[in-house]
């Protein structure tokens, strides 16, 4: 779908009277020289992994190869078998199941990248548990999960969602967006609370630095996905509630590929800076790697 910007986004919905999922599932369609309910049915694996993913990560603890994550699903399991969230029974589905997917995917397991796989714990958490706590069916799910991938595939346009390129505002910061403007989709927004749900989520993370400790997809990437997927479940309750972006979307991106530009190398994935370079993760990274 040859989009390059969220204003001809919706120019050719409202042209088309269509929304998001349908404009793009047809263009899919088209390119591909397929059918929709192919390009539907190939999103509908996407959703089947999720879940797959999730069960998967919830009843392992297999430690990560520096021994220092792996168990963190585990813990709040146990936890929350004896103390209700605070925020109640979703909220706790939702970072259990942010956390049985990142640590599947530092266990080398099966994940659905979102767009990324050291982002992957964030959209699947909160489609799966929203829909699963308000019985969505999976047309529902799968408009949503077409929604994400369209956001994350006009924002690619501008910014590179690599954390080497614009540091984990591209990737974390990137899955939160689509995750936003997903749920917004699911919960029966309108266009434009979809794309303000989207904006609010990206613009309060820019500058997220990709700072990996050792080099490895585990600290601070495990624990900044379920973080991050309540982020996006604030952006979207605010857009639902018709709060809007000060600033458009467009603009908002062109901000992240302009903060990107101007981060310091040593905060883009290179383990220069930042958490990687602090005394524990120094002694750490001698610890793995001599």
């Amino acid at each position: 779908m040859n989009i390059m910007t969220f204003d001809e986004l919706v120019d050719l919905c409202k042209k088309n009277n269509k929304k998001i999922y349908e404009l793009s599932q047809e263009s899919e369609a088209a390119e591909a020289d397929t059918s929709v309910e192919v390009i539907r049915e190939r999103v509908k694996e996407h959703i089947d992994t999720m879940q797959s993913t999730i069960k998967t990560g919830m009843t392992s603890s297999e430690k990560a190869i520096s021994n220092w994550c792996g168990d963190d699903c585990e813990k709040l399991q146990v936890r929350y078998a004896h103390h209700r969230a605070l925020f109640g029974k979703l909220f706790e589905k939702i970072i259990t199941y942010s956390l049985a997917t990142i640590e599947e995917n530092l266990r080398m397991g099966k994940v659905v990248a979102c767009p990324t796989a050291g982002s992957c714990g964030i959209v699947p958490a909160v489609l799966i548990a929203v829909a699963e706590d308000y019985n969505y069916d999976i047309d529902t799910q799968i408009n949503a999960l077409i929604t994400a991938g369209t956001i994350g595939a006009v924002i690619s346009n501008k910014v590179q969602l690599a954390g080497a390129v614009a540091g984990c505002q591209a990737e974390c910061g990137v899955a939160a967006a689509m995750c936003a403007g997903a749920l917004t989709q699911m919960l029966g927004g309108d266009i434009s609370q979809i794309l303000n749900a989207t904006a609010l989520a990206m613009k309060n993370l820019l500058g997220l630095t990709c700072d990996p400790v050792c080099g490895l997809v585990e600290v601070p990437c495990i624990k900044r996905n379920p973080i991050l997927a309540i982020h996006a479940v604030t952006a979207s309750e605010l857009a639902l509630a018709g709060i809007e972006s000060k600033i458009p979307l467009d603009e908002v991106i062109d901000a992240v590929r302009q903060t990107g530009q101007l981060m310091s190398p040593m905060l883009k994935e290179s383990s220069l800076a930042g958490l990687a370079t602090t005394k524990t993760a120094l002694k750490l990274k001698e610890k793995i790697f001599g």
